[in-house]
């Protein structure tokens, strides 16, 4: 019997890593007539390597991360994007936490990114 248990208790485990991982972005595609910009938060080395065309960067390890999103529209919904979705995670609740009112959507990493919104990699 404990080894039944064990294998459930090891199942659930996987259960659960998998659906937070994937939490993190958005499978559907996200309708862009809504979307007042794409936010794409990883440092600028990063975004070296290949950023959706017609994002703009605010690096969340900046010293101006602040008052770059502040100088945002509050009130319009917003894409969020970064290596894995854990730090556009950090800036969703950042901007919820300061205000920002419109809908956010972390759209998780940059190719997830791509899909979820239909555009392209440069």
């Amino acid at each position: 019997m404990s080894k039944f248990f064990k294998v459930l208790t090891g199942a659930l485990i996987a259960l659960f890593a998998v659906s937070t991982l994937t939490a993190c972005s958005t499978s559907n595609s996200i309708d862009m007539k809504t979307i007042a910009a794409v936010i794409d938060v990883r440092t600028p080395e990063e975004v070296a390597t290949g950023h959706l065309h017609g994002s703009i960067n605010i690096n969340i390890e900046g010293a101006d991360f602040e008052t770059q999103m502040n100088a945002l529209d509050k009130t319009k919904n917003y894409v969020v994007y970064c290596r894995s979705g854990h730090r556009a995670g950090l800036a969703i609740d950042w901007m919820k936490n300061n205000g920002f009112t419109g809908t956010l959507i972390n759209a998780g990493s940059v190719a997830d990114a791509a899909v979820a919104t239909g555009m392209i990699i440069q």
